[in-house]
């Protein structure tokens, strides 16, 4: 990889985590300190929308895919964010309390569909490999 692409590639990646973390930020309540009324809540929306687009973007990436595909971190998400969510709904009053305990439940569901999705690749590739083994085994003459 040449310099310049190096040098593209990090500018790149750096802008992505920036508008991730600058999303967050917002979308936590960090325009409440600058802004009151409507103006807080649209960005506190734009910047909920600005950090999953980007979030999106982030997991896509190979090293970070690879993360979150491994079965330590999705049981980790799946439980963390499932208590989240109960927490949420329960001491939270009126929407944001919904709202936000069904997006912490979509994360908690979504993990346990990787976990389950990951449990039964496993197994699937572990009976394939029982069965190769087997059929090369009758095919040496050693079965």
């Amino acid at each position: 990889m040449s310099v310049l692409a190096a040098v593209k590639k990090f500018v790149a990646d750096l802008l992505l985590w920036s508008v991730f973390v600058a999303g967050l930020v917002a979308s936590a309540g960090g325009a409440g300190a600058v802004l009151d009324g409507t103006e807080k809540n649209v960005a506190t929306a734009v910047g909920g929308v600005l950090a999953l687009i980007a979030g999106s973007r982030i997991a896509k990436k190979p090293r970070i895919k690879a993360f979150l595909g491994r079965p330590g971190t999705l049981w980790f998400l799946f439980l963390f964010n499932g208590a989240t969510a109960a927490a949420m709904y329960f001491t939270m009053d009126g929407a944001k309390g919904i709202i936000g305990a069904a997006a912490m439940g979509l994360v908690s569901l979504g993990a346990l569909g990787g976990i389950v999705g990951g449990r039964r690749k496993r197994s699937e590739a572990k009976h394939a490999a029982g069965t190769n083994h087997e059929a090369g085994a009758v095919v040496s003459g050693r079965g």
